[in-house]
């Protein structure tokens, strides 16, 4: 009678990433040094955004949704520029734009939390991963001879925790839209002073007119989760494709400076 055999796990590897693999405590890691931005994002266009994300990333870029399923689920991300594969948000030392918030989606690099399928069966639990093309007997240690965490594998296994908790939180939130059927396709559309004119497609936001026809137990419910003062966050956030657009044409104002209160000041 021939062996029963396992398959070999398959992790599928987040947005934007390569391939993954499962982080091992034997792993050396190059990781990102200063402010340079890995490769894979200066050219990376949308950009995942969670939950606890939408008030401060609000303020600097236009926040949409999208789907890929075609309206049966949603995710929030940020628009980074007004055609594919464009980032205007890295400057000509390829560093992301210090003027501007950093989002949770770069700094977590090159690591993410994913999950794992075997035998055909998705694990119950996602698993810690690191970018394959990172790992070289060059990079930095995570862990000790005793297998405890150093300091710079402690700092972001702190992020990548949260970040991946806040990403469940944002998961609940999309299913909530999407069953109250609040999200409606929108295009924008730029006509800049040379060139043709632009247009993104493929985007999703709340329709304020449903909003408005919603009973007030539901509203109270979203305002009680938190979610109603994002919906709201979503929409102003839309005036950002005009800076966008600024951006683009190379017109855009110095960063204003940021005091400990979290509010910018000339």
């Amino acid at each position: 009678m021939p062996a029963a055999t396992t398959e070999t796990p398959q992790i599928t590897p987040p947005y934007g990433f390569q391939e993954v693999v499962a982080l091992a405590k034997t792993h050396r890691v190059l990781l990102p040094k200063g402010p340079t931005l890995p490769i894979v994002f200066r050219t990376m266009n949308p950009i995942p955004v969670s939950y606890t994300e939408f008030p401060i990333a609000s303020r600097d870029y236009p926040l949409v949704f999208i789907s890929a399923d075609q309206g049966t689920t949603y995710a929030p991300m940020l628009v980074l520029g007004l055609a594919a594969q464009q980032n205007l948000f890295v400057t000509d030392g390829d560093t992301w734009d210090a003027g501007v918030y950093l989002p949770a989606y770069v700094r977590r690099y090159p690591f993410c939390m994913t999950r794992v399928m075997v035998d055909g069966k998705e694990a119950p639990e996602r698993v810690a991963c690191v970018e394959k093309r990172a790992i070289n007997d060059k990079g930095e240690k995570l862990f000790n001879d005793k297998d405890e965490p150093l300091p710079e594998w402690e700092q972001r296994q702190k992020l990548l925790f949260e970040f991946e908790a806040d990403l469940a939180r944002t998961e609940e939130m999309c299913k909530l839209l999407a069953q109250l059927q609040l999200l409606e396709p929108f295009t924008m559309q730029a006509v800049p002073n040379q060139g043709e004119p632009l247009q993104l497609t493929g985007m999703y936001r709340v329709a304020e007119a449903k909003l408005a026809e919603l009973d007030g137990a539901v509203l109270k419910d979203l305002m009680q989760k938190g979610v109603l003062g994002r919906i709201y966050t979503h929409l102003l956030s839309l005036e950002n494709f005009q800076r966008l657009h600024a951006r683009r044409a190379g017109n855009t104002k110095p960063a204003a400076a940021e005091n400990p209160s979290g509010k910018k000041v000339d």
